[in-house]
């Protein structure tokens, strides 16, 4: 890969927002809020209304701009350390997918790290809707940059997407809707049947008409019986209720057919129901350097 001249590496001023920002929404995905001051304000601050515990397991990011001669601002790396296991971790990097300029920004916080153990892209950010880990296909330069580097990729998530209002899903019956204790901005939607709980899923308050679905979980006992398809009907309508037009959601299919964890069944609903896949998520690490 050819080496960068003529760019120099500089810790991020107040100034650099409306590049930070411009850099941001370049690569932002279908389905993703357009990046705002207030959460980039989050994101150097070090605060996240999604991973919030994970986050305060770090020290306060860094954040770092690259210019080239002409002063322009052509990319930006952000990253921290975890004191409790001593693991450095990237947060987050924009450089219009120019692998060359991944690479230089990924090789500068593999240098201030050190020997340490380093993950890339495990937490979800401020500058995005619950997006955590890596879209594989629409950031191909930033992969290909930190497999150069030494790290290796693992796969967690499908990233999916679906217009709303979605009409042909049925709904649940007997759905009680509540305002999550544990995150004010979610709702809980659950399905009782004989004075129990037999069905719930958890929805986003949306931002900037974006809504997304969290999670639905369905006993085992009553499954198979149309319920998950009505609950996911019950959570889209909620959310166009609330204003979405649009909606996401995240599959973490990466256990093997037969695993406790097997997402094959959730993945056929979402797929029959509509949703169309954006991307594939990876997380990233390189061991002790």
């Amino acid at each position: 890969m050819a080496p960068l001249t003529g760019v120099t590496l500089r810790p991020c001023t107040p100034t650099d927002t409306l590049d930070l920002l411009a850099l941001a929404d370049a690569e932002r995905l279908p389905g993703q809020p357009r990046p705002t001051r207030a959460m980039l304000t989050d994101a150097l601050a070090g605060r996240a209304g999604t991973d919030q515990a994970s986050w305060g397991e770090l020290t306060p990011p860094l954040a770092d701009v690259a210019q080239n001669r002409q002063g322009r601002t052509v990319g930006a790396i952000s990253y921290a350390l975890r004191p409790a296991d001593g693991t450095g971790v990237i947060l987050w990097l924009h450089c219009h997918e120019d692998t060359n300029m991944a690479e230089r920004l990924v090789r500068h916080a593999c240098a201030y790290f050190g020997h340490r153990p380093i993950e890339a892209f495990s937490l979800a950010t401020p500058l995005t809707l619950g997006l955590e880990a890596l879209p594989v296909r629409h950031r191909s330069g930033t992969c290909k940059a930190l497999e150069n580097a030494g790290f290796n990729g693992t796969r967690l998530r499908r990233y999916l997407h679906t217009p709303l209002p979605v009409r042909h899903l049925p709904l649940a019956p007997g759905l009680r809707i509540q305002q999550d204790d544990a995150d004010p901005a979610a709702r809980r939607l659950r399905a009782h049947h004989d004075h129990r709980m037999v069905a719930e899923a958890v929805i986003g308050r949306p931002v900037q008409g974006i809504g997304v679905l969290w999670w639905i979980g369905v006993l085992p006992d009553v499954r198979r019986r149309g319920l998950g398809r009505a609950m996911l009907g019950s959570a889209l309508h909620a959310l166009s209720t609330l204003g979405a037009r649009e909606a996401i959601l995240y599959v973490d299919d990466d256990a093997p057919p037969g695993d406790p964890r097997d997402r094959t069944a959730a993945n056929a609903l979402y797929d029959s129901a509509g949703f169309t896949e954006i991307d594939q998520l990876h997380c990233y690490r390189r061991p002790l350097g």
